[in-house]
């Protein structure tokens, strides 16, 4: 097994790992759907089920709030979703990482990644402050070579531009990239930008991993090396290996 991740080595330097942030490097559901149940009770909603909160995770907080009234067989408008959104993210980032983790693995397989020379990038639909906040409660604030959460562009996932945007400010190359999440948005995104990815078997998504129709399916990140490599681009894998 070693003698084959060895093998991989050279092939991962030129690359862009890019990663999605909620039910991909960390569990988050529990603060998150905390504090979408928090702002509900506000204006005497709710509490949702949790299962109705995490259909929306990885679109931003009015999309887990519309997800979560709807479920309760209630009606929003603009400015009721505009006050409830911005109460969740008051609640979330006053107990951003009250109960968040960082999944099985995945700091040693960044870590094998960054010793590579590869480049790691977050793409997340997360407030970018938010992002922020929370890498550093989770102590990888430095990890990534760039971060870009749902505000940093005017665009943000499933619209490739967002992947695309990132890898250019990480310093890389979208030939040369590949994305890691959980989500619809996660896949159309990548499949968008042009560029191999693989699905966290263990994420939110509301179909199961294997029917999102991703290049690969990831379910511990001790895989994850191992997986890229088989993804990598031909063209680029010449390169990297000197063969012509």
């Amino acid at each position: 097994m070693e003698s084959t991740l060895n093998a991989l080595e050279p092939r991962l330097q030129a690359i862009t790992v890019v990663f999605d942030l909620d039910g991909t490097i960390a569990d988050t559901a529990a603060d998150l759907i905390e504090a979408a149940n928090a702002a509900l009770a506000t204006e005497g909603l709710g509490p949702a089920a949790p299962a109705a909160i995490k259909k929306g995770v990885g679109y931003g907080a009015k999309a887990m709030l519309q997800s979560a009234i709807a479920s309760l067989g209630r009606e929003t408008d603009a400015e009721q979703l505009r006050r409830l959104s911005e109460r969740l993210v008051a609640h979330y980032e006053e107990n951003i990482a009250a109960k968040t983790q960082l999944f099985p693995g995945f700091s040693e397989a960044a870590a094998a990644l960054r010793g590579t020379g590869a480049k790691l990038a977050l793409c997340t639909n997360k407030r970018e402050g938010l992002t922020r906040r929370l890498l550093s409660a989770l102590g990888i604030g430095s990890l990534f070579d760039a971060v870009a959460g749902g505000d940093t562009f005017p665009f943000h996932k499933p619209d490739p531009r967002h992947i695309s945007e990132l890898v250019r400010l990480a310093g890389g190359e979208l030939s040369a990239a590949i994305m890691v999440g959980d989500s619809e948005a996660d896949i159309g995104a990548a499949r968008g930008a042009g560029i191999p990815v693989i699905a966290a078997g263990f994420g939110y998504a509301a179909v199961p991993a294997a029917e999102l129709g991703a290049d690969a399916v990831m379910n511990h990140f001790e895989e994850l090396r191992a997986l890229i490599g088989g993804l990598l681009p031909q063209q680029r894998l010449r390169q990297s290996l000197w063969i012509s």
